[in-house]
């Protein structure tokens, strides 16, 4: 049921059945925004998944009681950011939403999977290796030393969004692939008892090589965005160190920002 101001409308024939849509028509928010933050709501938590069809322009505007240009102007928004798509002959339709991740302390499966973003993950390598100087350097051992490495694609609704290389430890813990492909690196070092207290994290951008290309489904050359990070323990122990890519057109980082008194 879609609900404009005081009057309420059935939506039928669409994945719109399974939302309730509240835009109020005496708030200073325009309508189009209104519709488009909870569309945009209802992709991002699962509600409309990819490949669902909300119908054409004309059928949304008579099932929401909203004129045509209103309804135009809120889907563009979201085909502006890459969640819905026209179809010609089919209508709208939804391709993905983007992670909005939060900066903290967590790890990439907790926050898709509390966000119903559906995380699954394909490992691709895990085996020890002798560690070069960055790695080194980040889990404070020698050049040299044993480490594991850890590559793994992690994926939302089938599509992939980051590609994740991490180095740990040797003597850290048992890594097992059956149990990696179901769940986090996080939540598997909870599991015996490593208590994660803080890490070091850089943020950056830059263009997919033509492997990583592939891997992400995107073309050569496109935005990711990075991350490289170094966890420590709550003894003061690094514990992992991260560099990890994600697709810039599926993924964001969230920052809120506070002013120093």
């Amino acid at each position: 049921m879609a609900r404009t101001g005081d009057s309420a409308r059935p939506v039928a024939g669409s994945a719109l059945d399974s939302l309730d849509f509240d835009l109020d028509r005496t708030s200073p928010v325009p309508l189009y925004y209104q519709l488009a933050q909870q569309l945009e709501a209802a992709i991002e938590h699962g509600i409309l998944a990819p490949g669902n069809l909300l119908g054409n322009e004309v059928d949304l505007s008579v099932r929401l009681g909203l004129s045509r240009p209103t309804v135009r102007q809120a889907i563009q928004s979201l085909v502006d950011k890459g969640l819905l798509v026209r179809r010609r002959g089919v209508g709208t339709q939804v391709v993905h939403s983007q992670v909005k991740r939060p900066l903290e302390l967590s790890s990439l499966y907790d926050d898709l999977e509390s966000a119903g973003q559906g995380p699954t993950t394909r490992v691709l390598r895990g085996e020890r290796v002798l560690a070069g100087a960055d790695v080194a350097a980040a889990l404070g051992i020698a050049e040299g030393a044993e480490v594991v490495v850890l590559e793994r694609l992690r994926c939302t609704h089938g599509q992939p969004v980051a590609f994740l290389c991490n180095y740990l430890p040797a003597a850290l813990l048992e890594l097992d692939t059956e149990r990696l492909e179901s769940t986090g690196l996080y939540r598997m070092m909870r599991s015996v008892g490593i208590s994660l207290h803080s890490a070091r994290q850089t943020v950056g951008a830059r263009s997919a090589t033509a492997e990583e290309a592939a891997l992400l489904d995107e073309k050569e050359g496109a935005a990711l965005l990075t991350m490289q990070r170094t966890a420590y323990d709550d003894t003061g122990r690094p514990v992992e160190y991260g560099t990890h890519v994600y697709r810039a057109s599926r993924y964001a980082f969230d920052f809120q920002l506070l002013v120093r008194p």
